[in-house]
Parts: C-alpha cells; sequence; structure tokens
C-alpha cells in the first residue's frame, strides 16, 4: 500500500539546470514548489570542497557522481534485427545522478544555436531541394524561432556569468567573436577566459587558412559577478578539474553555484533527495495527471498527488517515464507512427592529437573545461553542401581541459601500454601535445529510436529503456569530410608529428569510449502531435498539464553542446507556464 501525501501545486522530477531553472522561475508565484531528486543531496559545500573532490580516481574513473548502472541503465543495440543487451558500465555517455545531474559534472561549454539549426529541415530544402534530405532522415524544424528564444538565451548566460566574445551584436559583426552567430541582444556577462598557447597556435593556423577562430562561449566566469538570481559567482582559477567533477570554486556555472542559494530561501519550496519516481499518475481518462508515484529512502511507494507536473530528468529518463506512465503514443519503427521513442540523436566526435618537440610546451594542467579557440566554418549549414552529398557538421577545435594523471595524459596511440616505455612516453609527450577536435551534429532516423526494452528491468521490477542506434552514412560522410579540414589545420600548425582519429565508412557506434553525454530526442518538440511529444512550450499534447524539459525535445543534434538550449527552453517553458498556464490550465494556443 502507498503512503499518500499531502497534494502540492507543483512536482518537479529531477533537479539538474531544467528542474531548478523551473522551481526558481516560479517560486515567487507563492505556489507550492517540491522537487524530487533519485540522487543524493549535493553542495559546493562540503561535497566539492578542495581538497577532496581534486580526486580523479573517485570521481574521473570510479564516477561518484553519475548514474549507478547496476541499479538502472539501458540496453543497446545497433538494428531492430539484434537483441539489446544492458550497458554494465557506462563509457560512451556519463548521466548524472544526485542533486544538479549533469549539471554539477560538465565542462561549461555555453552555445547558442545557429540560426539554421532550428530551422534545418526547412533551410536544406531551400538550398538544395527535398530530394537531398535521405529518406529514412526525419529532421524537423524547431517550433520556434531563434528571435523568440534570444531573450531567453540572454538571460540563461546572465544567470551562468558566461564568459566569450560577442560576434553579432544587434546585427553588427564584431571582431574576435564568431562570425556565424545569430544576433545578440547583450555582450557576454564576463570577458572571455584567457587562452591557452595551444589555442593561440590554432587560432594562428586556422587564420592563415582563411578561417574564422574565436574563443568558445563558457559557463566558466572569468570575473567577480552577481547574477539576476543575486547569486555571487567566483573567478575561475583554471584548476584542470571541471568535466566529471563538481566546481570547488563557485565558478562554473551549475545548480548548485547558480541558483540554489536564492531558491532554498523560499519556503514554498521544497527538495526530496533519494525519491526515484517510478511513473506519472494520470486519471481515468489518461488526460490528466494527477501526481507522480516514487520510492523513498526507505523503499516505501509513495504517492504524490500534484496539480502540475514538471519532467525534468536526463533525457533518457524523460523518455523512459513518459513510457512507463503510458503517455503519448510510443513510436513504431515499422509503420513510422507514435511519437515517443521518436528522433534520438547523438553526437559524431573526431580529432587529432598532435605531438610537438621539447621545447614547445603547454602546461595542460592549467586549464578550464572550456578554454580553446573554435572555428564554425564548417558547421550546420555556414558552408556549401551542394557536392558533398550530407546534412549537418562540426565545429572544430583547440582546447585542453586539464593534464590530470591518469586520463589526461596525452601519449601516442602507438606508445607501450605499461612499464618503463611508458613511462618514458609521458616523459616526452605530457607538456608537449594538444589537440585539434570536432565535434558534429547528427540528424534523426526512422531506425534509430528509444523503447521499453521486453527482457531486462530495473531494480524495482520495471523495463529497462531499450536504445536502437547506429552510425548512418551521412554523418559518416560528414566527419570524414571534417577530418580533412582538421588534418589541414594541423599540417599548417606544424607538430613534429600527429596521429588522425576519426571514424571510417564502415564504423559502428560503440558504447566504450567517452565521446559526449548529449544524448537527444525522444520526446521531441513540434508543432502538431503528429510529429512531437510536446508543443512549442514543452506541453505535453496529450495530458497539458504535464511539461517535458531537456534535451529530450531536441529533434535532432547540433554540432554544440545542447545546455543553452536546454536552459533557455526551460526559462522560455516557465515564462509560459507563468504568465499563461495559471491564469487558465488547459493546452497553451502556439502563437
Amino acid at each position: 500500500m502507498a503512503i499518500k501525501k499531502d497534494p502540492v501545486d507543483v512536482v518537479i522530477v529531477g533537479f539538474g539546470w531544467t528542474g531548478s531553472l523551473m522551481a526558481m522561475e516560479l517560486a515567487d508565484t507563492g505556489l507550492n514548489i517540491l522537487a524530487l531528486e533519485r540522487g543524493e543531496q549535493r553542495d559546493t559545500y562540503p561535497d566539492f570542497a578542495y581538497p577532496r573532490i581534486v580526486d580523479e580516481l573517485t570521481y574521473g574513473v570510479r564516477l561518484k557522481l553519475f548514474q549507478n548502472a547496476s541499479k538502472e541503465t539501458v540496453t543497446v543495440r545497433h538494428t531492430a534485427g539484434e537483441t539489446a543487451l544492458p550497458y554494465r558500465r557506462f563509457g560512451s555517455f556519463l548521466p548524472g545522478d544526485g542533486v544538479g545531474g549533469a549539471g554539477v559534472h560538465w565542462n561549461g561549454m555555453l552555445w547558442r544555436p545557429l540560426e539554421a539549426d532550428l530551422k534545418m529541415r526547412s533551410t536544406v530544402i531551400e538550398k538544395y531541394g527535398a530530394n537531398f534530405i535521405p529518406a529514412d532522415m526525419t529532421v524537423q524544424d524547431y517550433p520556434f524561432t531563434y528571435e523568440e528564444m534570444e531573450p531567453y538565451f540572454d538571460k540563461f548566460e546572465k544567470i551562468c556569468g558566461a564568459a566569450g566574445q560577442a560576434g553579432n551584436l544587434n546585427g553588427e559583426k564584431v571582431a574576435g567573436g564568431n562570425p556565424f552567430e545569430a544576433p545578440r541582444s547583450n555582450p557576454y556577462p564576463t570577458r572571455a577566459l584567457k587562452q591557452q598557447y595551444s589555442g593561440i597556435l590554432f587560432s594562428k593556423a586556422a587564420k592563415a587558412l582563411g578561417y574564422d577562430p574565436f574563443p568558445v562561449p563558457a559557463a566558466n566566469c572569468s570575473e567577480p559577478y552577481t547574477n539576476p538570481y543575486g547569486v555571487q559567482l567566483g573567478v575561475c582559477n583554471y584548476c584542470g578539474f571541471c568535466e566529471r567533477f563538481g566546481c570547488y570554486n563557485y565558478s562554473k556555472a551549475s545548480p548548485q553555484a547558480s541558483v540554489l542559494p536564492a531558491l532554498y530561501q523560499y519556503k514554498n519550496f521544497e527538495l526530496r533527495t533519494q525519491a526515484h519516481v517510478l511513473r506519472v499518475n494520470t486519471d481515468s481518462t489518461g488526460k490528466k495527471a494527477t501526481g507522480v508515484t516514487y520510492i523513498d529512502a526507505n523503499g516505501q511507494e509513495v504517492e504524490q498527488p500534484a496539480s502540475l507536473v514538471v519532467l525534468s530528468a536526463f533525457q533518457l529518463h524523460n523518455v523512459r517515464l513518459l513510457l512507463l506512465s503510458k503517455i503519448g503514443k510510443p513510436y513504431d519503427p515499422v509503420t513510422g507512427e507514435g511519437v515517443v521513442g521518436r528522433n534520438y540523436a547523438y553526437q559524431m566526435t573526431g580529432g587529432a592529437k598532435l605531438f610537438f618537440d621539447q621545447e614547445t610546451r603547454f602546461n595542460p594542467f592549467a586549464a578550464t573545461g572550456a578554454t580553446g579557440m573554435f572555428i564554425d566554418n564548417f558547421n550546420a549549414e555556414n558552408f556549401d553542401h551542394s557536392a558533398l552529398g550530407f546534412v549537418g557538421g562540426a565545429t572544430i577545435s583547440a582546447t585542453i581541459t586539464g593534464g590530470r594523471p591518469i586520463q589526461q595524459l596525452g601519449i601516442s596511440g602507438h606508445a607501450p601500454k605499461w612499464g618503463s616505455g611508458w613511462k618514458q612516453a609521458i616523459k616526452d609527450s605530457y607538456l608537449h601535445t594538444m589537440a585539434v577536435g570536432s565535434s558534429g551534429s547528427v540528424m534523426p532516423y526512422k531506425q534509430c529510436y528509444l523503447d521499453l526494452d521486453p527482457t531486462y528491468k530495473d531494480i524495482h521490477g520495471q523495463p529497462l529503456l531499450r536504445m536502437t542506434f547506429d552510425w548512418q552514412e551521412n554523418e559518416l560522410k560528414m566527419t570524414n569530410f571534417v577530418g580533412t579540414k582538421v588534418e589541414e589545420i594541423t599540417k599548417q600548425i606544424g607538430p613534429k608529428t600527429y596521429e588522425m582519429g576519426f571514424k571510417s565508412m564502415k564504423a559502428h557506434y560503440d558504447v566504450r569510449p567517452y565521446q559526449s553525454t548529449h544524448t537527444t530526442g525522444g520526446a521531441v518538440m513540434g508543432d502538431n502531435p503528429k510529429n512531437s511529444v510536446v508543443n512549442k512550450y514543452l506541453q505535453s499534447w496529450d495530458v497539458p498539464n504535464l511539461f517535458v524539459l531537456g534535451a529530450c525535445c531536441f529533434p535532432q543534434n547540433l554540432a554544440y553542446n545542447p545546455t543553452g538550449i536546454v536552459g533557455a527552453t526551460a526559462l522560455f517553458a516557465a515564462h509560459a507556464i507563468r504568465t499563461q498556464y495559471l491564469a487558465n490550465p488547459g493546452p497553451l494556443v502556439q502563437a
């Protein structure tokens, strides 16, 4: 028998970036707001305190801040004809766990999308014709314009204290910034981070080849700053412990550093941790959410009634909750009907390792998670695809995110794996190596999707989420093309030797090496219920008092890190709830 709690106005499932932003934006309405987080409570102090947090074995290798795959995981297969098997140790992507979620362990690269990213289908058709899009590719436009979303990109950057150099300020191009970016209404809140030597070399080479280098936009604060919530952020000290770690210096934007100190002041907000939500409950019609059911820290099943439900867990978990709750029609890859689980996508990465003589020093240990120089010349529709035969593109960059002693040694792939030869390789390369990398978009396909596994279950007896995904010809063509540009820049830099690392045209998706935690889709946003799970305000088409936030709503994946759109759309949804939904609960009209 489940324990039934007193009703609340709003229940938020998952307490990372989107959950904390939604709670903060609604807090001054006076509504009773409850956030449920299945992981443990964490805060900058004491959990991320120095020196305890700079423990690479605990956090970087043993993955203390991440989901425990022995309790819940996903099953993975390349095609629908294969049997999916459980993912026993996360490698390719790393879902966060605990308060702050993936917003704790991210690097801090904070991008706005290009205008073409938001209108990818219509842009490609306009430029190349409808036949340019492969028959199995289900690419679609976002249901809003860049102009609609710009105030929310701006607000999220201010919440994060983002560091960067504007390239397009109110339509005027600005030297030193990204010349391809869409117009922004304000400069970055703080100045760009200091560049490492690798970025300087990359920038010089890129300019010599006619490209347009610019510093990566970073949620790593570069100067003393107070954000719109009244929270003070510290100045990044380039400690080299960003990704996979919490920030002890209040410098890397996260829920803990940027939102929670203000949110915790509201008496109408409550957070319950170690609360694993099993499903969203609905009434007899299936058209109204009545709350959620969860397992508490004592293993007791709890029913939590609520007037408004917000799913703000990690992308994979939001999709699974919708499927477990029987909200929305599950996607069928055979018929193409249904929407929940449709348009799963990932990212395509590659790069080159550059090795220099002993006189060239990079000091990789003095780094942030987002220090580097990028070019966007081969991203999205910034270049002519007509003779290339693929949709999408990639960023190319030189970034050094740290020089940690286990995972960031930067030695040659040909070096011995142990013994004196391995030690000599470290000595020869540690201070004398840099990388030129690429991060590419991935389009959605009819055959790449998410559903519930018919065999495997989690510790609570519920079906695991099943991922059916493999690299497609379009993305392999794209990464091979971008690889030629990476090699061109590498040769211009002029290292002693270099090693290329790009996937061949016969490559298959491999879950073992880390690539990115930028999984997207499965509950995509759109302009009608036939092609989407939620509308432009991230409101469920089927259950109007349910909102679904995060990267699960992306129709396809862009080359950039997703956090900028994730934060901005959460703020956009919160604004719609405040200004429209609360006064007139029900389906919101798409303007």
